[in-house]
């Protein structure tokens, strides 16, 4: 089994036999446990994991969003990606706007209920299509609020409005061995105003031998479906900013604060489990652009092979 695939398992295998039964904000249930670790090597390939598939065109759009200090999820829906359409519908179908079917739990639901998933599939079509060409209707329930991409680009306290990003890059290029290589996205007098408040709260870059690395501090990690995602991204993060500064990439470093496996996801899991790993895929950059004009058109994933993904329902 390749290096990537063996430590995501093990942390897999690790939340199964040692996690404890724990209450979540969601009600779904959780194995959890609190602490741990993951390293990866850049050098080696590209952390895409190989014992099910994970979308890397999700990932980069994702992180080019991020990186854009763009919080609103229409551009994501002009990539046709999907992965944060719940919590903007959430807020649609709580508001005094919304006068279609209840949609109470509606991840849950859809999943074990066909008439109630052929309900939420219609009314999120029709969210969706209001976000794309409703200009009004997407400012007001597109937005998610002052998530990632403003706390990284938007820093606000009382004094100043900081764009870390920005900065700690121009810090890497001219102090590479400073120890305050820091971008932290939790921001506690904004948390109320983020649809959800950031899971991945931190990271820090190091740079030795010409080589940049990246940890990561995870406050929640949903295992399953979250971790494939949040290791290919700051992986993909390290290799923009790496290439940036004129360095090499070094490891991405995954530090985890309560690492969970929910309830509902269990057999997934085990299903995962039993697969062997591919060989890892390599990242291949086509652009000389900065890392805040690049488009997704110019990265590519070269000899990606996986097995077939695995469906789960998210928690909202």
């Amino acid at each position: 089994m390749n290096s990537f695939d063996q430590a995501y398992h093990e942390l897999l295998t690790k939340i199964l036999e040692s996690g404890k039964d724990k209450d979540d904000r969601t009600n779904t249930g959780t194995l959890s446990i609190f602490g741990h670790q993951m390293r990866f090597d850049l050098s080696k390939g590209f952390p895409l994991l190989t014992t099910k598939k994970v979308s890397f065109k999700l990932i980069a759009t994702e992180l080019i969003w991020f990186i854009r200090g763009d919080t609103n999820i229409k551009y994501l829906l002009e990539y046709n990606n999907n992965i944060w359409n719940e919590w903007a519908f959430l807020k649609w179908i709580e508001s005094d706007d919304y006068n279609g079917p209840d949609m109470t739990d509606f991840g849950n639901r859809a999943l074990t209920d066909e008439a109630f998933n052929e309900q939420y599939q219609q009314q999120l079509a029709i969210f969706k299509k209001k976000i794309l060409t409703d200009e009004s209707f997407m400012k007001q329930y597109g937005d998610l609020g002052n998530v990632y991409g403003k706390q990284w680009r938007q820093f606000e306290t009382k004094e100043r409005v900081t764009d870390q990003l920005k900065d700690v890059i121009e810090q890497i290029k001219n102090n590479p061995y400073s120890r305050r290589h820091i971008v932290s996205a939790w921001n506690p007098g904004e948390i109320d105003t983020m649809a959800l408040p950031p899971c991945h709260t931190m990271f820090q870059f190091y740079v030795i031998d010409n080589k940049l690395s990246c940890q990561l501090y995870q406050r929640s990690a949903d295992v399953f479906l979250g971790v494939p995602f949040n290791i290919a991204s700051y992986s993909l993060l390290t290799h923009l900013v790496a290439r940036e500064c004129g360095l090499e990439v070094g490891e991405f470093i995954h530090t985890f604060g309560d690492a969970h496996i929910y309830s509902n996801h269990i057999e997934a899991v085990k299903t995962q489990l039993e697969r062997d790993s591919y060989d890892a895929p390599t990242l291949k950059i086509n652009s000389d652009k900065d890392i805040f004009n690049l488009e997704y058109e110019d990265l590519e994933i070269i000899n990606y092979t996986a097995h077939p993904a695995i469906k789960a329902p998210i928690a909202v």
